[in-house]
């Protein structure tokens, strides 16, 4: 579909991917909604022309507020990830409850167009690079689990009641005022002391970073020019990053030479992942090819992370 002159609603339009987003969709000449509870976004982060309204996702009456008739595509974006939540249940309830009252609701008022932030974690502990088609997905955290069942819903919106659908399954988007990953821990954590830093796991956590700039570009490009029922692309890098490098990377920006500090382990939390890179090869049949690899992508982080924070 053409984005210039829509008219679009962006749910967790004030976080980070949601918020870069919205300010392309506002730059195409887009007339651009905002739905955000601000549980994790911040307010200030929605962009300048660009209505507001503050949505609890989970409530079928603020939905109905959000999703409107006049709309030509959905982004959906709104999600409580295992980092800002403590109980699996209440995070997959919610996750499931907020996509489901979300296409229930176009369903209502006739939005047949719908984009979704879906992520690697989908795949759990697969091959690499990990294609599109690859399965059975076996995800190993409740935050996968329920992306799984989110895309579960939305394959049947789009196969059975026309929904045009694109999903997207995300490597790790970082980028300016990100809040609650290993670059902006890194930084807190050398700000405070930066004569050590305790890392999780071992170090060699290694996963594919993506630029939050590249990300939003290709989230565009994928949806004006994909156009089957279905779509699902992985968005990342052809390389990856450890979690050592990172450590790396932000001491270098910050001019420091702390000792690492590991906890142990060839995993950082339950339920992570340790190794992560996805096949682009569906995205690069389809023209697009990200410029900004993994290191860079941490590096230009990093920066901009203690341009905010330090």
């Amino acid at each position: 579909m053409d984005l210039t002159d829509s008219t679009a609603l962006v749910t967790g339009g004030a976080g980070l991917v949601g918020s870069h987003l919205a300010a392309r969709l506002r730059d195409r000449g887009a007339t651009v909604r905002v739905a955000d509870d601000l549980s994790k976004g911040d307010r200030d982060r929605v962009p300048d022309g660009v209505d507001f309204v503050r949505t609890d996702l989970t409530d079928s009456d603020d939905v109905a507020e959000a999703v409107t008739g006049d709309l030509d595509v959905v982004f959906h974006f709104a999600a409580y990830t295992d980092t800002n939540y403590d109980d699996d249940r209440e995070l997959f309830e919610a996750n499931t409850a907020m996509t489901y009252n979300v296409l229930e609701r176009m369903h209502e008022v006739g939005v047949d167009r719908l984009a979704f932030t879906s992520s690697s974690t989908v795949y759990g502990e697969a091959p690499r690079p990990t294609p599109e088609e690859y399965g059975p997905l076996e995800p190993i955290s409740i935050y996968g689990s329920s992306k799984l069942a989110d895309e579960a819903l939305i394959s049947t919106h789009a196969h059975s009641y026309g929904v045009q659908s694109w999903v997207f399954r995300f490597a790790n988007i970082v980028g300016p005022h990100q809040r609650g990953n290993v670059i902006p821990d890194f930084v807190q954590k050398l700000d405070a002391d930066p004569s050590e830093l305790e890392i999780l796991g071992d170090g060699r956590q290694e996963k594919s970073y993506m630029h939050v700039s590249e990300c939003v570009d290709a989230i565009q490009h994928v949806v004006e020019h994909a156009d089957a029922d279905l779509n699902v692309y992985n968005l990342g890098t052809r390389t990856t990053t450890s979690v050592t490098d990172i450590a790396d990377i932000v001491s270098d920006e910050l001019g420091v030479d702390p000792e690492y500090a590991y906890t142990g382990g060839d995993r950082g939390w339950t339920g992570d992942v340790p190794k992560m890179r996805l096949s682009i090869e569906r995205l690069t049949d389809l023209s697009w090819e990200p410029s900004i690899e993994s290191d860079e992508a941490v590096r230009r982080s990093a920066r901009e992370l203690i341009d905010e924070i330090v």
